[in-house]
């Protein structure tokens, strides 16, 4: 342990020397009768000061957690030798908040006594951390000298964005031929009524409407819409982001990444992830549970990476565009490289939508004049893109912070149900 003096410590030697003092310079050996009990105090006091002995260890009550949930840490210290003031405090590391009423606390041990102290941190944002330091500090019985010691608390905790309610999902054009939970447009075998149609030779019988056939004088049997899964990527635009305060586009775009992810993984489909920006990563797609901790562990080292090279579409390893596959860009619109990595897309065939971030909600326009037209100038520009892509059939909806992502959601919706009737 690190030994520091107390305040009280230089109190008492600054009293003890100025009486010592003032008593040679005055003549006056009174002085030195007034300081003897304080400098008998400063004698015993460091003669009995003894290094206390301390075993000090912490854990964690999980290592996941959801942002804005607590995390309970539980510091145990056992105490060989007697401790009469023992300070204790964590020292969190940012985003992760002391619980109000948790921030330190002051104990006595006796020797041979253990006690465990527990406290509360809040997490305030998504990421990875290693959960700090506990910080220890013990006194004497007279207060004059402080040891201080550090314990590593490298306690691993990973903290996921809270997702979104999603009672809707984008689905695309053509669906897979693994079972899922995804009605297809074709009729089949399955369990959503699509139409009654005379009876075909081939047709099981078990499919034979009845009612129907009594009604018509000839044998007709029900059709059913099959039920499939979809290939679904996430494409992650981390080129650049803005932001202020209140958060980032990159916040927000790792927070619809992930409920979009959980979403389309609790019904059977396959979500892969492509980070795509001043680094590239991916996940290939896959279904289960297994997935999902896959794509949020990929989603807490998503980083906006400054990068001036020139990428294109091609260097996505081809597995991770799989024929018929969604891809669900969500990006803040703001560089022109992912801008013409989504149209490289389009013009290959695949389905696109894109979830637009808005900066607009994260920034605030330059004062004066200029600083007004420039900024609507800015936003005339963003329009412009957004009917861009709208007229090569891509769906573009933009996610501000205020709205829930179902908003967004359900206008992809619409126009994807206005392109298919348009091209029926």
């Amino acid at each position: 342990m690190a030994r520091t003096f107390s305040p009280k410590l230089a109190a008492y030697v600054v009293l003890v020397a100025g009486a010592l003092l003032a008593a040679l310079v005055l003549r006056r050996p009174g002085l030195v009768g007034l300081a003897a009990p304080f400098a008998l105090w400063l004698a015993v006091g460091l003669a009995t000061a003894r290094e206390p002995e301390l075993e000090v260890s912490a854990a964690a009550d999980r290592d996941r957690a959801v942002k804005g949930e607590e995390v309970e840490v539980a510091v145990r210290v056992a105490a060989t030798t007697m401790v009469e003031r023992l300070e204790l405090w964590v020292r969190a590391r940012p985003n992760l908040e002391p619980v109000a009423g948790t921030g330190s606390r002051v104990l006595r041990l006796a020797a041979g006594e253990e006690t465990t102290v527990r406290f509360r941190l809040r997490c305030g944002r998504w990421g990875a951390y290693r959960l700090g330091e506990v910080q220890v500090r013990c006194h004497d019985r007279f207060g004059l000298l402080a040891f201080d010691r550090t314990v590593a608390a490298a306690l691993p905790l990973k903290v996921y964005p809270s997702p979104q309610v999603l009672r809707e999902l984008l689905r695309p054009l053509h669906a897979q031929r693994l079972v899922g939970d995804q009605r297809t447009r074709l009729a089949g075998d399955g369990v959503e009524f699509a139409e009654i149609r005379p009876l075909l030779p081939g047709d099981p019988m078990r499919h034979v409407n009845w009612r129907a056939s009594a009604r018509r004088g000839e044998l007709y049997v029900n059709r059913h819409h099959p039920e499939r899964n979809t290939d679904v990527v996430l494409f992650m635009d981390t080129f650049a982001e803005t932001g202020d305060e209140r958060g980032s586009t990159l916040d927000l775009a790792v927070r619809a990444a992930a409920s979009l992810a959980g979403r389309y993984l609790a019904v059977k489909d396959r979500v892969g992830l492509v980070g795509f920006g001043g680094y590239l990563t991916w996940l290939y797609p896959a279904g289960g549970r297994a997935q999902l901790w896959r794509l949020l562990d990929v989603l807490l080292d998503t980083r906006v990476v400054t990068s001036y090279a020139d990428k294109t579409i091609q260097v996505v390893p081809v597995r991770m565009l799989p024929p018929g596959a969604i891809v669900i860009a969500i990006t803040p619109l703001l560089d022109e490289r992912g801008i013409r990595a989504l149209l490289d897309l389009r013009r290959r065939g695949f389905e696109v939508a894109i979830l637009a971030i808005s900066p607009a909600a994260l920034a605030r326009p330059s004062t004066g004049e200029v600083g007004e037209l420039a900024w609507r100038l800015w936003q005339l520009e963003r329009d412009a893109l957004r009917i861009r892509y709208q007229r090569l059939g891509v769906a573009v909806a933009e996610w501000r912070p205020e709205e829930p992502l179902e908003i967004p959601i359900g206008e992809v919706r619409r126009f994807q149900r206005r392109l298919r009737h348009a091209r029926a």
